[in-house]
């Protein structure tokens, strides 16, 4: 099994006039889910244009290079890991394809399919998904084939002369949505794709939904069964803009909600003396701000975002993850003078950032740093997206090498266990339930593998 899974938002747009614009705005809005490459396709009612580069789409799509883009409809796709779209030619036509998530057997599959003497380019997830579509007699038939043969996540669009397809698995890991208006239908990763461009957003494709996308609308062409949603929590905790509505729950809110979480406990638990709360961006703002509205202590920017840096989670190696972390933030020292910080993240992996960022507070003058974390300990790789590491990688794995945290005694042990490790005068985490019940959305619709190791099907 491979531990190094996918980030990247797919997007697609059937309007009734030139469409490559709208998709060149679409995927700006979805960079911060893939920074590494980007990639676009169109099709002009005769053959399908595509064109992907090395590096995010407003610093490598030319004015030339658009303008060389015909066609009505069309699909992106922004990455951490690999270039798409991909096109191919086959019994179903020619088709573009793209899509989030990760394919868990690959490997087996990869393997098989050579032994019946398919050929590959390298062996990526999107080639192997891609001739699994093809080997069926319509695009329709191999989508519905991807269920019964892949285990793993996807959200995919696939570009044909019938349209734009878009599905999603039959669980939900991966995000993604509907939105028109304009004379435009919009398949995205996520709302914010579609809001920012003017247009309205109308509903989630349902786990399991196989949508054509035409100039006259959307229609569902097949709805599999879907045994348990299983949406990836950690949406709403980091990956998603904040700006951004998955399956009904904002995820400002969520982020508020967790925030508010943390405040609460610490009420409930004597309550800290501090002098403000305060985010480590961007990651951290609304969870800090739902501290700020349930506590009532002060908010305060204490880092300078670094506008131009990408997001340091989402760097393919941790020497990348460390280097960009480094540069994205700045520490504001008027306002962390003598002061007692309440500091807010999502999540904490390794701890070697966070131990930067509270090491470079005191420094500067902070006389506490009490750390605040949104999401329970990491103990288990995520399998389906960005959220994948090793075992190796996860500091709590370190204090608890079987994986589970049982009581609140256990959390806490844990916790002044880190605390002493970053630095931090303490640290806390939601618990599970804690998590699960910010939220507001039912345990058995949410996948929370990477901290209570559950699969949502079995292995």
């Amino acid at each position: 099994m491979k531990l190094l899974g996918d980030n990247c938002a797919v997007f697609g747009i059937v309007r009734d006039t030139a469409c490559v614009e709208d998709i060149y705005r679409g995927l700006d809005f979805l960079q911060h889910r893939g920074q590494q490459f980007c990639g676009i396709a169109t099709y002009d009612g005769d053959k399908i244009h595509l064109i992907t580069h090395y590096g995010q789409v407003g610093n490598t799509f030319t004015s030339h290079e658009l303008a060389t883009f015909k066609g009505s409809m069309g699909i992106g796709h922004v990455s951490l890991r690999e270039r798409q779209p991909m096109m191919w030619q086959g019994a179903v036509g020619e088709i573009a394809v793209a899509f989030s998530g990760n394919i868990i057997n690959s490997a087996d599959l990869l393997t098989e399919m050579k032994d019946r003497g398919e050929a590959f380019y390298h062996g990526l997830d999107i080639e192997i998904l891609s001739k699994l579509i093809m080997q069926e007699k319509d695009v329709l038939a191999g989508i519905s084939k991807l269920a019964v043969t892949i285990k793993g996540s996807y959200s995919l669009v696939v570009l044909s002369q019938d349209g734009i397809y878009a599905a999603r698995d039959v669980y939900g890991f991966r995000p993604l949505m509907l939105g028109e208006g304009s004379g435009a239908f919009i398949v995205s990763s996520e709302s914010r794709a579609v809001q920012h461009i003017g247009l309205k957003r109308l509903r989630d494709v349902r786990p399991g939904e196989v949508v054509l996308i035409n100039r006259k609308g959307f229609e569902t062409k097949r709805q599999l069964k879907s045994p348990r949603r299983a949406h990836c929590a950690f949406e709403w905790a980091y990956t998603a803009s904040m700006d951004s509505i998955i399956d009904g729950l904002y995820v400002q809110e969520a982020r508020n909600n967790l925030g508010k979480s943390l405040a609460v406990r610490d009420s409930q638990e004597g309550g800290i003396r501090a002098d403000l709360v305060a985010p480590v961006p961007m990651s951290g703002i609304g969870h800090a701000l739902g501290y700020h509205m349930q506590s009532g202590l002060p908010y305060q920017e204490v880092f300078l975002y670094n506008r131009y840096a990408d997001r340091s989670y989402t760097q393919l190696t941790q020497d990348d993850r460390d280097r960009m972390a480094k540069k994205k933030l700045s520490v504001l020292e008027y306002a962390i003078q003598d002061k007692r910080i309440v500091l807010c993240d999502d999540s904490i992996v390794r701890g070697t950032q966070i131990r930067e960022k509270v090491r470079e507070l005191k420094h500067a003058g902070a006389k506490e740093v009490h750390v605040r974390i949104a999401c329970p300990p990491l103990m288990y790789p995520c399998d389906f997206g960005i959220a994948t590491r090793t075992y190796e990688e996860l500091l709590a794995r370190t204090y608890f090498p079987e994986g589970n945290i049982a009581t609140m005694d256990e959390l806490m042990a844990l916790e002044a266990c880190v605390a002493e490790r970053i630095g931090a005068d303490s640290v806390k985490y939601n618990s599970l339930e804690s998590f699960v019940e910010a939220l507001n959305m039912p345990r058995e619709s949410l996948c929370l593998k990477c901290w209570d190791g559950d699969w949502p099907f079995n292995q």
